[in-house]
């Protein structure tokens, strides 16, 4: 199978898997705008190229936020993307704050590729706080969120510059905003 075929395969199943997810914000988006959005800023950012990658970004929330197992990822796609994605994966069973303490002490020891994933996970996470944050979320959760995404990301620099680049940016924007908050 050609790697676009591949990446159409990996884009169907996730929208499938998300069908019914939305997006924490007002807005509602649909949940598969989010992966689709961090594969092209790795594309587009972080100018990678490896179909690997892309495939698990892609995929990436599948198992953290959908019933897919380890096994019908690996079914589906192989071991490598199954590992990658895994490497990605937050254990929801951990009460909240556990995970994100994990998640900031462990994303130093990503690979590179799931170190590129995350960056870019986080532009769009963060791109989402500014534009259409949850509505049940007072400026000081937002300001948390920034916070603790900058840590996460911190672990995850060296990866690729465009990505931290635009990281930084998204998070000045991010914090001018919710100066500007009333």
């Amino acid at each position: 199978m050609s790697d676009v075929a591949l990446l159409l395969r990996a884009l169907h199943f996730a929208a499938q898997k998300h069908r019914l997810g939305k997006r924490k914000g007002r807005q509602e988006h649909p949940y598969i705008n989010h992966p689709i959005e961090v594969a092209y800023l790795l594309t587009d950012a972080g100018e990678v190229t490896d179909p690997a990658t892309l495939l698990a970004a892609v995929l990436h929330d599948t198992i953290e936020d959908t019933e897919t197992t380890s096994a019908e990822l690996e079914a589906a796609f192989g071991r490598e993307i199954r590992e990658l994605v895994e490497e990605l994966t937050v254990d929801k069973t951990l009460p909240k704050p556990e995970r994100k303490r994990l998640e900031m002490e462990h994303s130093s020891s990503l690979s590179q590729r799931a170190k590129q994933i995350k960056l870019a996970d986080k532009i769009s996470n963060v791109n989402d706080d500014a534009r259409d944050p949850p509505a049940d979320w007072p400026l000081e959760r937002r300001r948390q969120y920034l916070d603790w995404a900058e840590q996460v990301v911190a672990g995850c620099r060296g990866c690729s510059a465009g990505l931290e680049r635009m990281f930084d940016e998204a998070l000045a924007q991010g914090r001018l905003r919710l100066e500007a908050a009333p």
